[in-house]
């Protein structure tokens, strides 16, 4: 049955080419901790559920020594130059992104076709599996049109990867706290904090708490995924589904866009507000979220209303 295993040796084998293309980059002078970081990965991807926790513990501080000393840089490698790529944009136009709309396209059409093969593929996994057939759907239709050399889309996404860094596997990382938040009881804590801060048997309380507590955490944890557990097990399932009756989808639904409201506005959402400032060379790195605040703002006003308007009909 295809699942997880499919996609993270996907995902591994990915990994493990970036490494060997940023260890042959001659170009780059920190190309040997590209390599060991993307080897890391593919190591995590390949091998993460026969190291155990210890191993896999070894390896996340592995990935965070070489993070954390500044050990990456910027390849050199490049496969076309700037006055061929402006060629190619003027001569191909828009259509450059048909190779990129196979992928949702896929994931869609193939969410609803392998509902009906549920002993080829894992319910539980469908789209994430037809997600990756997509990425594969769209690197053959890539070959296939640009006639490529084999290697290219694998330094142009080695040239990505170097650019975003470390914050790639950000997202990954807080996901992950967020789930050890939970297991610790982090959840209870904070509810027994929040329950004494809202006044007795007001629901606007409890979802105003909710929804801000979202938006915090968010923003110290820098991802609504790693905010979630914490907040739904303190405020969300107790209160507002236990006391109040709410509707549980309304209530995680809304709450998720509460959270991402708090994304806009927090540095440590690196990859959605560093990474963009670092790629677009400017010079104030805070320029991103100054520009994203106005918007997240009237945002959570207009979640707040919504959570409370339409979770409790």
């Amino acid at each position: 049955m295809i699942g997880t295993n499919f996609i993270y040796g996907l995902a591994g084998l990915v990994f493990a080419v970036f490494a060997v293309l940023a260890a042959t980059d001659r170009g780059n002078r920190k190309r040997f901790g590209n390599a060991g970081f993307y080897g890391l990965l593919a190591v995590s991807f390949l091998l993460g559920d026969r190291i155990g926790d210890i191993g896999n513990g070894v390896l996340v501080l592995g990935l965070v020594a070489i993070a954390g000393t500044g050990a990456m840089g910027r390849g050199a490698r490049a496969t076309t130059g700037p006055v061929e790529r402006q060629a190619e944009s003027e001569r191909r136009g828009n259509r450059l992104f048909l190779p990129a709309l196979v992928i949702p396209a896929t994931a869609l059409l193939g969410t609803l076709a392998f509902k009906a093969m549920p002993a080829l593929v894992d319910p539980k996994q469908i789209t994430l599996v037809a997600l990756a057939c997509g990425v594969i759907l769209a690197l053959a239709a890539g070959y296939a049109w640009f006639r490529a050399r084999p290697a290219t889309p694998f330094v142009e996404g080695l040239r990505l990867m170097d650019s975003v860094g470390w914050a790639a596997v950000l997202p990954q990382m807080l996901a992950s706290l967020g789930a050890v938040f939970a297991l610790a009881g982090v959840g209870q804590v904070v509810g027994g904090l929040a329950g004494a801060a809202i006044p007795d048997g007001s629901l606007i309380g409890a979802v105003l708490v909710y929804a801000l507590g979202m938006t915090a955490f968010t923003m110290v944890m820098g991802n609504a995924f790693a905010a979630f557990p914490v907040m739904f097990a303190a405020v969300g399932m107790p209160l507002l589904i236990g006391r109040f009756h709410g509707d549980p989808a309304v209530i995680a639904a809304i709450g998720m866009l509460a959270g991402f409201c708090g994304t806009l506005m927090t540095p440590m959402a690196a990859n959605f507000n560093l990474v963009p400032a670092a790629l677009l060379d400017l010079k104030d790195k805070g320029a991103v979220i100054r520009a994203q605040v106005p918007t997240a703002l009237p945002l959570l006003g207009v979640n707040i209303a919504l959570l409370y308007w339409l979770g409790f009909r």
